[in-house]
């Protein structure tokens, strides 16, 4: 939630500011500055691309912020560190009451720590050291230095001479000490707003493990190895689904029975999402690359069907009149009208079915597979390296967001009348 409410913040921050500056400025003077009328016309909103290089580094200071990065100028409060005590209270069974403190040291974990050493001093209950890792906590066990122990009717009555009692918990120590159920104590450092490594690591972190298996490899293939293979299935499955889908989409665009044969079929296969077939495509095509194919092909079947029956659907009527008019044939028109007007929906599909295969290949790498970056973010999950998760998915978003670019600038070369008249 405080994550949220600090993007919500800068969102309308960088807003405030941006346009300021550009009042400040003066009016932008072009083509959609001079439109009576732009609320509700598409073609007069086009992306900010201010906007859009702030978007990310919003995004970049909020995750170094919360993970105490040193590539970012501001943090939130961290995890405590260094030296810290408290005292507790010790009741014996004959009502004595004695004080002993706790020396703690809290460290980063990963780092070396060097114990504390004290004095035990007087009394029945005993002074004591503990080190515990930052984000964690320690159960502290009395009994190991005290003279009269919890088996003999010892209880703890007080942390820092605030009362406590079984389940209760105290802020002592630059953390909160809790007893237990069973009188034992434990310690938990304050944690801050940071997020821990092992759930959230640092930028940097990140961009290391991003170049050390650049240069080392990961379970046994290079990165480009990981990544090609990904890249592989999504084309052979991509174009498997066009070679089949276009066709479909055509014959039941222009042909009643065809329509009225599949519309049942496209129509209920369309709504299930391609991971919900994992579990069948296993058994009925094994877990190797026969079935991932396969898998990555039903994601775009239906993709492609459906934006090459919509293109068929769409072209002007009025167009095909026209070429009747002039003398065309069924093939002339099949080829010089209904297909060029067709294709912008097609590119469109197909931008949406290349995202959806390679968001479902990285699922389909989960099952049994010896490269690829689905199966190296899964392997990396298995012993908590999200450093390497988290490299995984943001490869796996460039390339993505690559493809579409890709896609962008096919569609604008290839159907380059689309949005004309």
């Amino acid at each position: 939630m405080l994550i949220l409410v600090f993007y919500v913040a800068l969102f309308l921050g960088s807003l405030f500011i941006l346009s300021a500056i550009r009042r400040a400025r003066g009016r932008t003077r072009d083509f959609t500055s001079l439109k009576t009328v732009t609320f509700g016309d598409e073609s007069a909103v086009r992306p900010d691309r201010a906007a859009s290089v702030i978007s990310v580094l919003v995004i970049f200071l909020i995750w170094g912020a919360f993970t105490g990065s040193k590539l970012v100028p501001i943090h939130v409060p961290g995890p405590f560190l260094g030296d810290s005590q408290f005292t507790y209270t010790l009741e014996a069974p004959d009502g004595r009451r004695d004080d002993a403190t706790v020396y703690t040291r809290v460290f980063r974990v990963g780092t070396e720590v060097t114990p504390r050493e004290v004095a035990p001093g007087d009394g029945f209950a005993k002074d004591d050291t503990v080190e515990v890792g930052a984000w964690r906590s320690k159960l502290i066990l009395m009994d190991r230095n005290d003279e009269v122990t919890r088996k003999d009717g010892a209880r703890v009555v007080a942390i820092d001479g605030q009362p406590i009692s079984v389940g209760g918990q105290v802020r002592a120590g630059n953390g909160i000490v809790r007893l237990t159920d069973k009188g034992a104590l434990d310690y938990a450092p304050a944690k801050g707003l940071q997020m821990e490594p092992i759930w959230m690591p640092a930028p940097e972190a990140v961009f290391g493990q991003l170049i050390k298996i650049a240069g080392e490899g990961y379970q046994n293939f290079t990165l480009w190895q990981h990544l090609g293979w990904s890249l592989l299935r999504v084309l052979a499955g991509f174009v498997a689904g066009s070679v089949v889908g276009i066709p479909l989409g055509y014959a039941m665009g222009l042909s009643g029975w065809f329509r009225g044969w599949f519309d049942p079929i496209v129509e209920f296969m369309r709504p299930v999402p391609p991971l919900a077939l994992i579990p069948l495509v296993i058994i009925w095509f094994g877990i190797w690359e026969t079935g991932k194919i396969v898998l990555l092909f039903l994601a775009a079947l239906w993709i492609m069907t459906i934006a090459a029956r919509a293109g068929v659907s769409g072209v002007n009527i009025t167009k095909i009149h026209a070429a009747y008019s002039l003398g065309a044939s069924r093939w002339q028109i099949m080829r010089h009208v209904i297909i060029p007007n067709s294709l912008p929906e097609i590119f469109t599909g197909a931008r949406v079915a290349m995202g959806v295969c390679w968001g479902t290949v990285v699922a389909a790498e989960l099952v049994a597979a010896q490269k690829g970056a689905g199966m190296m973010i899964i392997a990396a999950s298995k012993f908590q390296l999200t450093d390497i998760v988290i490299m995984g998915i943001i490869l796996i978003g460039i390339i993505g967001y690559g493809i579409d670019i890709l896609m962008r600038i096919a569609e604008r070369v290839l159907v380059p009348w689309k949005g004309k008249s």
